[in-house]
Formats: structure tokens, C-alpha cells, sequence
């Protein structure tokens, strides 16, 4: 588990072997989310579509859509 260090002017620095893992590199935004009194921290996707592409798929039974469909009308 790699550790950081809050500095005085609220920076952090991403140990060396997390960002070779994310291929990160100076200048890629970070995306930074709270959940549970616990600080998660991501690489922003190019996309957000390609990133959330299939996300649910499975998910729903295969006459999910038709029913949704049919409650439109």
C-alpha cells in the first residue's frame, strides 16, 4: 500500500508506483469523491460514455425494456 502526505499548501503526491499502475502523468485531471468519510481518487475518463459503455448490461431481465416501453404509453 503506497501512502502520501498532505504538504502545508494542501497538495498531495501520488507515489510513483500508483501512477505508473494508472499511467498517469503530469497534467491528467483526477477525479476526487467523498463516500463514506472515505476519499477515493480516479483517473478522469476521455470519455464518459466509453467509460460507463455496458456498465448495466445483464443487469435486467431481457423484457425489462418492452415493459418500460410499454408504460410510456
Amino acid at each position: 500500500m503506497a501512502e502520501a502526505t498532505l504538504s502545508s499548501k494542501n497538495q498531495i503526491v501520488i507515489p510513483r508506483d500508483v501512477r505508473k499502475a494508472l499511467g498517469l502523468k503530469a497534467g491528467d485531471k483526477l477525479l476526487v469523491v467523498l463516500r463514506g468519510g472515505h476519499l477515493i481518487v480516479l483517473p478522469k475518463p476521455k470519455s464518459f460514455a466509453q467509460a460507463t459503455h455496458g456498465l448495466v448490461r445483464g443487469k435486467y431481465g431481457s423484457d425489462y425494456r418492452k415493459k418500460e416501453r410499454e408504460s410510456w404509453e
